[in-house]
């Protein structure tokens, strides 16, 4: 019997499994798409229920495979969309919204988020997440890509502390937000998540990385998955469009790394000293 998944807790205490399914690269062929709905499909059925998605993904296609992927099933998932900022006006984050939800062939979206900063005063696209979480289209709604200073005008905000959440870039390569960034969501009880936590696939190569892994007896893509979800109230993403690549992912949530690993880990990528520029992919 499987090792029950670290969960993460949004502010109104909805707590979902920590490891979820990425999207991005989806929806853009179709000939994967038989492949990217079975891939989802596994995960759902290994309680990696969180899918994370987005309008820009495939100009809506994976919101389209993900849409296939949870028919009939729609009461298991956790549903999280994405706005692109040149649509995150007042009306345009409602119309964009309104299509998610016909691509995905749902009635809500249970974490709504703008995609990154945009021209659009941030002010109207929170007026527009509160008209869509009043008329029931969307559960709770947080931003992605924002960096500490962002948070903190967005808290400033009518509105804006019921943010629920922020997706960044984080990994064992990608750790600058461990300084500011992630001590800061902790504080305010706002969980984080992580996109890329494999780094794009390039930290199943890494060599040093490799040879730990090998030593534990894991792959190199649980280790670096394990050293994320170690992370208290961390939602890791990972996408893969193979079956077997998610259940791999899914065993590597049952790691549980000692301080001594931990600490190994740090020496091979170091943690940073000091506050730095938010990275993004």
């Amino acid at each position: 019997m499987s090792v029950p998944l670290p969960t993460a807790t949004f502010p109104d205490g909805q707590s979902v499994p920590a490891l979820g399914l990425g999207t991005w690269h989806m929806g853009e062929s179709r000939a994967a798409a038989a492949s990217e709905i079975r891939a989802l499909q596994a995960g759902i059925d290994c309680g990696m229920v969180v899918i994370d998605t987005a309008e820009m993904y495939g100009s809506g296609g994976a919101e389209e495979i993900t849409g296939q992927a949870i028919k009939g099933r729609r009461d298991e998932v956790f549903l999280v969309s994405k706005v692109l900022p040149s649509n995150a006006s007042r009306k345009g984050t409602i119309a964009a919204c309104e299509a998610s939800l016909k691509r995905l062939g749902t009635s809500h979206i249970d974490l709504y988020l703008l995609h990154w900063p945009g021209r659009h005063p941030l002010r109207d696209t929170v007026e527009a997440f509160e008209e869509l979480r009043a008329d029931g289209k969307i559960a709770r709604w947080g931003v992605s890509n924002f960096d500490t200073v962002a948070m903190r005008q967005l808290s400033a905000l009518p509105g804006g502390s019921k943010c629920a959440a922020n997706q960044v870039l984080y990994n064992l390569s990608t750790r600058g937000i461990e300084f500011d960034l992630m001590p800061w969501m902790r504080g305010n009880a706002l969980p984080l998540m992580a996109y890329s936590p494999l780094d794009e696939g390039r930290l199943l190569r890494h060599p040093d990385l490799g040879r730990m892994a090998k030593q534990l007896g894991v792959t190199p893509a649980q280790l670096a998955l394990a050293f994320v979800l170690a992370r208290d109230n961390v939602i890791a993403i990972p996408k893969s469009s193979s079956p077997q690549r998610v259940a791999e992912n899914r065993a590597g949530a049952e790691i549980r790394l000692t301080a001594e690993q931990l600490a190994d880990l740090d020496r091979l990528f170091p943690p940073p000293r000091s506050r730095q520029p938010l990275q993004m992919i």
